[in-house]
């Protein structure tokens, strides 16, 4: 397993997040202008790319990490956790206190075993309910 970091949206993080968000969950509005002010992780197994994971801050302070997916195959391997693992050392080395994320509610459980907890009502997203979580740094 390796991992690269990109400033800008990478056509492997094109392909894995329209296989699962766009072609799996059924989103329409997977891309957005979020994706060319963030940070891109990829996690390649054996340099085929397999998770990808994003994060951005408005003020240095509090970051926002989204956009993760590991494809289908790939799911049992641990690869979520470690984009999070990932994401968090840089946000840490880059002066992050806070990471908020906007999670699947399917999902909850996953981010609260990274140590983030949820706050707020369930909303929608497109047509999939969601809540705001955080994890202080």
């Amino acid at each position: 397993m390796e991992f690269k970091d990109y400033d800008k949206l990478p056509e492997e993080a094109v392909l894995i997040r329209t296989k699962v968000f766009v072609d799996e969950q059924g989103f329409n509005e997977e891309f957005d202008n979020t994706d060319q002010c963030s940070k891109h992780i990829i996690i390649f197994d054996n340099e085929a790319p397999v998770a990808v994971g994003r994060f951005f801050t408005d003020d240095g302070k509090t970051y926002h990490i989204g956009r993760v997916a590991v494809t289908k195959e790939f799911r049992s391997f641990g690869y979520g956790k470690k984009i999070m693992d990932i994401a968090e050392k840089e946000i840490k080395k880059s002066g992050g206190k806070i990471i908020e994320l906007s999670a699947q509610l399917q999902a909850k459980k996953f981010y609260e075993k990274c140590g983030y907890t949820a706050t707020g009502d369930i909303y929608l997203d497109e047509h999939c309910e969601h809540i705001l979580m955080y994890k202080n740094l």
